[in-house]
């Protein structure tokens, strides 16, 4: 016979307080974050000293016991609850019957600068917290070392966009709350080139590739997918980079157009002579 959920009601002082970190001001001052459904609960159990509690339905707990097991391995408090419970606390339309609490996770920029990352994507002015997961997750399946949210953009922890980097969130160095403009300087002081990404760019992008010049250390600059960057965000750029259109599409998005800069530069410094080149000892 299975085991009965221990917690029943949506009222409990500890689901109330679960339900709580769905807003921004308690998550940052009690610097804890909600991760929904199995593959983000695994990617938490996987990363030191994240996971915290979870909530899991019988029946997730049954179906994802490989899961529970980590959490458990890990020193995770695990609760049994009803699934009227894991729906309050959830922020999911259809909820997956698992609900991490995880600690903050985010690395001190300073730290970033001292690994001399080779490829980096700033979050200027993203505000929609989708947009913000998804370049993460661009950004770490182009094999980026870092990922920098200035203060102008979107919480890094809105559960929205814990859940569109798809685990991404857990596999590289994430700085948040740094301004535009220390951002800059702090990357350009350890070697890396800035490219501000803008529909309105001087430079093309195939241009960029033709001229040999992304094989190095680069940042890449994103901004508001609605209006672009500011000008004076512009201005701190060592080049001002437009995605080429080929075809009639008026425009790409957010996410596409961060894909596109992130692999160009990946293969640029993975070709012969880049940053990535692995030279015979």
């Amino acid at each position: 016979m299975p085991p009965a959920p221990e917690l029943l009601s949506p009222r409990s002082a500890r689901v109330s307080a679960a339900r709580r970190l769905a807003k921004r001001n308690f998550r940052g001052k009690e610097r804890l974050f909600l991760a929904e459904g199995p593959q983000a609960v695994r990617e938490a159990a996987g990363h030191a000293d994240t996971l915290v509690e979870l909530f899991a339905t019988v029946e997730a707990a049954e179906r994802y016991a490989d899961i529970v097991g980590e959490a458990r391995a890990v020193g995770a408090r695990v609760h049994l609850a009803d699934e009227a419970v894991i729906a309050d606390i959830s922020t999911t339309v259809t909820p997956q019957g698992l609900v991490g609490i995880c600690r903050f996770l985010d690395t001190p920029f300073e730290e970033i600068l001292k690994s001399r990352p080779k490829l980096v994507a700033v979050l200027a002015h993203v505000r929609d917290p989708g947009n913000a997961g998804t370049v993460l997750r661009c950004a770490d399946a182009a094999g980026a070392e870092a990922v920098v949210l200035t203060d102008a953009s979107v919480d890094l922890y809105n559960p929205k966009a814990v859940r569109a980097s798809v685990g991404s969130l857990f596999h590289l160095p994430v700085a948040v709350g740094v301004p535009v403009e220390a951002a800059v300087a702090g990357l350009r002081s350890a070697g890396v080139r800035i490219l501000a990404a803008d529909g309105a760019g001087e430079d093309d992008l195939d241009a960029e590739l033709d001229k040999g010049t992304m094989g190095g250390p680069t940042a890449w600059v994103f901004g508001n997918e609605a209006w672009g960057l500011p000008e004076e965000t512009r201005g701190l750029a060592d080049a001002v980079v437009r995605v080429p259109i080929h075809g009639k599409a008026e425009s790409l998005n957010l996410a596409t157009a961060a894909a596109v800069c992130l692999y160009a530069s990946a293969r640029a410094q993975r070709a012969f002579g880049g940053c990535r080149t692995v030279t015979p000892s």
